[in-house]
């Protein structure tokens, strides 16, 4: 029996899959390689007997059913989503599809599994959904999400996510699927596709472009070292109690101008500029609509019923993260090629 992995060739998904493979557990990645999908995040383990790659659509409900069927898991990591709030605005209808439809196949498709499972493997069955801090909307000045806070999502992607944790949830409670919820905060760190804050500005500001940043900066985001991320996901798949929500933060809350500038700052000592400092192709651009002003995360609870914390601070994590995108500029230009190339998302709404 293996771990499923959805979306394992994205972001967070590869980070998943790299680690089990690497400690030689049975690890199946269940990905369609949509644009942000991309295998060459996956070359590390890509010869390894404990990895495997199903090219699936989780909005495909037959072939959902015939990879369960084939392998057989122990446990479903589910991370598969469209996952940009820009182009969430432009193209809200991808987000309804993969976010509720797919996930709704693969709660039915796990039930189905789960129901013909002896008794010593129905006990240790998990099934985590892995969403966002961004369900619960927009905080104040003050204050910071737990498990018991309101869902309140103010985007497509994020009402979309709630829905799938709604999806999750109830199907625990109705059919007794041991459904285990995650929210993390902003992940950052390397392989993730350059649309989002951290690469792009990166990329960008290693070519000498514009460095776009909304409104005045002033946006506030709780940023999680990928890794991190990886521990707490897999930390609950073990020791996590179904039914419950575990929250993971990194305890780093930054306004976005001042995350741009640490990446500015790391580029001045890591790859100078001859025209001067990195932080002149700073641009202040429309504000994308709505906008939440400020996420953050209370953790308390994952560390107390889960033991896991955070290893990497904000300082050594960015640092880290700017390096290899420095070092890994043919990676950052093949997943880029034809699908994305550091233009404007989410200015308008498209229907």
């Amino acid at each position: 029996m293996s771990i499923v992995v959805t979306g394992g060739a994205g972001f967070i998904g590869s980070a998943v899959v790299r680690r089990l493979a690497g400690e030689g557990r049975s690890v199946v990645n269940l990905d369609a390689l949509t644009y942000a999908g991309n295998l060459e995040s996956l070359a590390a383990v890509s010869g390894s007997p404990a990895y495997a790659f199903e090219h699936v659509d989780i909005c495909d409900a037959d072939a959902v059913n015939e990879a369960f069927e084939r392998h057989r898991p122990s446990a479903v990591l589910h991370l598969a989503a469209e996952s940009h709030v820009d182009r969430s605005i432009d193209g809200p209808g991808a987000f309804v599809r993969t976010n509720l439809l797919g996930t709704f196949n693969l709660l039915q498709a796990a039930r189905r599994h789960y129901e013909h499972l002896g008794t010593k493997e129905r006990g240790s069955f998990r099934f985590v959904h892995v969403s966002t801090d961004e369900v619960f909307g927009s905080l104040g000045e003050t204050g910071a999400f737990t498990p018991e806070t309101p869902y309140q999502p103010h985007s497509p992607y994020s009402a979309t996510k709630a829905g799938s944790d709604h999806l999750a949830r109830a199907w625990h409670d109705t059919y007794g699927l041991p459904v285990i919820v995650t929210n993390c905060s902003n992940n950052y760190g390397p392989y993730q596709f350059p649309e989002k804050l951290i690469p792009l500005i990166t990329l960008s500001a290693q070519h000498g472009r514009r460095l776009p940043v909304y409104g005045k900066g002033s946006n506030v985001r709780d940023w999680l070292f990928v890794e991190d991320h990886v521990d707490g996901i897999l930390a609950a798949a073990a020791n996590g109690e179904p039914g419950e929500t575990y929250l993971f933060g990194g305890g780093a809350e930054r306004r976005n101008i001042d995350v741009v500038r640490t990446i500015c700052s790391v580029l001045d000592s890591e790859r100078p500029d001859p025209a001067g400092p990195h932080e002149r192709l700073i641009e202040f651009v429309k504000d994308r609509p709505g906008h939440d002003f400020r996420y953050a995360v209370d953790a308390s609870a994952s560390t107390a019923r889960l033991g896991w914390r955070p290893r990497h601070s904000f300082e050594t994590g960015i640092r880290e993260t700017v390096r290899w995108y420095l070092d890994n500029g043919d990676w950052c230009e093949h997943v880029q090629s034809g699908k994305y190339r550091g233009e404007r998302l989410g200015s308008v709404v498209t229907g």
